[in-house]
């Protein structure tokens, strides 16, 4: 069955003056001609994209002035969002719905023989991030925008991405991934707000005229930030906001000197040196070269944005007293927690204010948002790295942690080891700077991303922190933008919910609930299965162009689309179907329902394990999908390159949404928000978010299985966690093991997979052993539920009809009120 027709409001939900519509045409017909400079006949369908996409450009700069020139005339507090990523996915689409002139700019293509559809895959992906942390910050952009809120961003205009992931022999290949190879239509150079900011040298331990310490910072190598500016347009267009990203590069002052020197060849290496600071995102930090990169990489951003922050702030003519009141940063995770050292620098160096004063303003701008228990993302410098990198920088956090053990040691004065663990410096053989400590500190506000998460930050992340300050601690649940993850990359369901109960669940998610009276109408859920039917469709094609693989839309579609970890454990998922496909071709059981298992995600380059996982899911595949016995009952697909656009067209097709990591592991997931938002079920433990979709959807409509968060800390506390144990009593897991200690999945390398049974008998760090046999039995459940197509259809309409708590909107307004103190301009 075909997509509903649009409803008579458009795909935007708003309508556009008449005059939009000449203003579109003649900017795009301004950009054929004289910025592409050429005849009609020699146009080529990228010539046709970068026309369009700058005459939306245009349209956005002319907002965002409006934008700014609105916020100013009321000296609007202002937000400044510091994120090491931005995951923002293509952007002409998006600009064209929130414009509300995608209608417009699809007539007039048409007009000229293009089919805008065409045009969309000519844009790149912006890789500018990776994964959940990324996309989590461009969705409350969004979000920002859409509610009229003066929100910014800062970040660094990366070159290239993490990579573009390619399959070979089943293995993950990287390849660079390029977006930047043409110019951007969409980044607005900057170039007289560049920044220039000190790195290396050394301190000259100086005294002022009064006696008091002055330390200089002497010798410094100056790195030049180039901004660009990423317009970001709310719904409807009111507000464009934008993300300032920064390119490095050495500063023409410095490199004079070294030319006139005569030493060319140095000031030609310390150009490239320099240049490499935004050359790629998240350089490898194995090592020392790689984690030097990483720690430049994250101070030049947040130096470069301080020093914007302030010189914006100053310029205004605003006394330092009123600091915390214009000004709020948050910090997304701890990537920029050095952001704080640099502020308080400022402050004492260049402002000359006293230390009390400064660090009184700084706390009191200052918010951080944790984002994992992992103790990766939870980053440690050591101290002769920051000394050879920052050492300014050092010098003011080891002040900080003076100061603040101070106040410790009158706390606790008998529990010396309690203030150890609250350290920012954690000392030993090589000390190290606790950067989550140094965040905690430094702000007003410490929250975690769910329920779950923030508890467990307050009883066994930081549990001294808490007792300290109770008060700073809060949650603010993740969301999604429903206008990207719902209204643009499910156009069929969203039709037929603007029709159904109006648009207002475009700005107000928690409309959805007005589908409830629905899921009794036949008509309407033969409509919503049909959507479905042609997202499946739609995915399938994908799936065949980009992975070789037949997917059956008739089958059910069950998806784990996410970053490749252990903790996230794809290897359970890898382990089920194992399971599946040995019941199938050595017991003779049918599954209920044919199933098609679809997997995406990158593994980071020297994760190995991560990386295995990847080559097994394509083994796996290479067997099943050849075995003749399998045939129209099973599938497996590993769609390669994850990133936001193939996302899109993942997640309105999935039946079942694979969100089954660690319980107590995953901070949040915003996933598994947009799966259920898009009608999947959820297959899922008790972490993260799961448990509150759970009490927003209904027990009855999501499958959880597995052991709790407090379980496994209750099995780990006491190292009463066996792992082979389950391997003798459970026949189906042992048999599932010892198929990997074969070469059935691997015939041409021998032995390839015999470690995963090793490793998890005796080292199974994330229960997956523990949770098989659950997640095996709720999977049968699973099957005989899907068959039910009409009880399906129900519980996936309620998964979109009490989805609505998990929109960013009300996630930015929690963080607006709560801890911001930002209004709606």
């Amino acid at each position: 069955m075909a997509v509903p027709p649009r409803a008579d409001f458009g795909m935007t939900g708003f309508s556009v003056p008449e005059n939009n519509r000449q203003l579109f045409i003649s900017l795009a017909e301004h950009h054929l001609r004289y910025t592409l400079a050429k005849r009609r006949i020699q146009l080529t369908r990228q010539d046709w994209y970068l026309a369009t996409a700058m005459a939306v450009r245009d349209i956005l700069v002319e907002r965002m002035l409006a934008t700014r020139a609105r916020f100013e005339r009321v000296s609007a507090k202002k937000l400044y969002y510091l994120s090491l990523e931005y995951l923002i996915g293509r952007s002409l689409e998006n600009n064209l719905f929130n414009l509300g002139i995608i209608d417009i700019c699809r007539d007039y293509l048409a007009g000229n023989g293009i089919d805008l559809q065409t045009l969309f895959d000519e844009e790149p992906d912006a890789a500018l991030g990776n994964g959940g942390l990324g996309r989590l910050a461009a969705c409350f952009l969004d979000s920002l925008a859409t509610l009229d809120m003066p929100g910014y961003a800062y970040g660094i205009n990366y070159e290239f991405g993490l990579f573009r992931q390619e399959i070979r022999d089943g293995y993950q290949l990287e390849r660079p991934d390029s977006w930047r190879r043409s110019p951007s239509p969409w980044l607005v150079p900057r170039p007289e707000e560049v920044i220039l900011i000190p790195a290396y040298g050394r301190i000259d331990h100086r005294f002022n005229a009064e006696g008091e310490y002055a330390p200089a910072w002497v010798e410094s190598r100056l790195l030049a930030g180039m901004p660009s500016d990423l317009p970001i347009s709310g719904y409807r267009g009111r507000t464009v906001n934008f993300v300032r990203l920064y390119s490095a590069g050495a500063s023409d002052e410095f490199d004079m000197q070294i030319f006139n020197a005569g030493d060319y060849m140095k000031a030609v290496e310390q150009k490239m040196v320099s240049e490499t600071i935004s050359k790629v995102l998240y350089p490898s930090d194995d090592v020392a070269a790689g984690r030097e990169l990483r720690l430049l990489q994250e101070y030049f951003f947040v130096a470069c944005a301080m020093r914007d922050i302030v010189r914006g702030f100053a310029r205004s003519g605003h006394d330092f007293a009123d600091f915390p009141a214009k000004v709020a940063i948050q910090l997304n995770d701890t990537h920029p927690a050095l952001a704080i050292a640099e502020l308080m620098r400022l402050f004492v160096d260049h402002y000359d204010l006293p230390w009390v004063t400064a660090w009184e303003l700084t706390r009191s701008t200052f918010a951080y948002t944790n984002h994992t228990l992992m103790p990766e993302a939870l980053e440690r410098w050591p101290l002769n790295l920051l000394e050879r990198v920052v050492p300014r920088h050092l010098q003011i956090i080891r002040e900080i942690n003076r100061r603040f053990l101070a106040e410790a040691v009158n706390l606790w004065p008998d529990d010396p080891e309690r203030c150890a663990r609250v350290s920012i410096i954690e000392e030993g053989r090589e000390p190290h700077a606790r950067m989550a400590h140094l965040a905690i500190v430094g702000s007003h506000s410490i929250n975690g991303v769910s329920k779950l998460h923030s508890e467990l930050i307050k009883t066994r992340l930081v549990p001294e922190f808490y007792q300290l300050w109770p008060e700073r601690f809060s949650n603010k649940t993740n969301g999604v933008t429903q206008r990207r993850w719902l209204l643009m990359a499910n156009p069929g369901l969203a039709n037929l919910l603007c029709e159904s109960i109006g648009p207002g669940w475009i700005t107000e998610l928690e409309e959805l609930h007005r589908l409830e009276s629905l899921t009794d109408d036949s008509a309407f859920r033969a409509r919503f299965a049909a959507i479905k039917r042609v997202n499946k469709e739609r995915l399938a094609t994908v799936s065949r162009r980009i992975a070789d693989v037949d997917l059956d839309p008739a089958s059910m579609f069950d998806v784990q689309a996410k970053r490749i970890h252990e903790y996230k454990r794809q290897l359970l998922m890898a382990l089920g179907i194992v399971h599946q496909y040995l019941i199938l071709v050595e017991d003779g059981i049918e599954p209920p329902a044919p199933r098609s298992y679809i997997l995406a995600g990158k593994a980071a380059p020297g994760y190995w394990a991560a990386r295995m996982l990847i080559k097994l899911i394509n083994n796996l595949g290479a067997v099943i999908n050849n075995d003749p016995r399998t045939r129209g009952l099973i599938k497996v697909a590993f769609l390669p390159d994850y990133r936001v656009s193939l996302a899109e067209k993942i997640m309105p097709a999935a039946d079942l949404s694979e969100q089954i990591s660690t319980a107590g592991r995953e901070a949040s997931g915003t996933g598994n928000m947009k799966f259920a938002m898009n009608g999947a079920l959820t297959i899922g433990t008790l972490d993260g978010a799961n448990i509150e979709i759970r009490e927003a959807v209904g027990a009855d409509n999501i499958f959880i299985f597995g052991m709790t968060a407090d379980r496994i800390a209750e099995l780990t506390a006491k190292q009463a966690y066996h792992p082979i144990e389950y391997y003798e009593s459970d026949p189906r897991l042992r048999r599932v093991l010892d198929e990997l200690t074969s070469d059935r999945f691997c015939p041409n390398e021998p032995g390839l997979f015999r470690w995963i049974r090793d490793s998890l008998l005796y080292a199974d760090d994330y229960f997956l052993l523990a949770d098989f046999g659950s997640y095996i039995d709720t999977q049968a459940e699973i099957s005989g539920e899907f068959v039910r197509s009409e009880v399906w259809t129900r519980k996936a309409i309620l998964n979109v009809a009490r989805i609505g708590r998990f929109s960013s909107d009300r996630t930015v307004a929690e963080y607006a009120q709560e801890i911001w103190k930002l209004a709606s301009i």
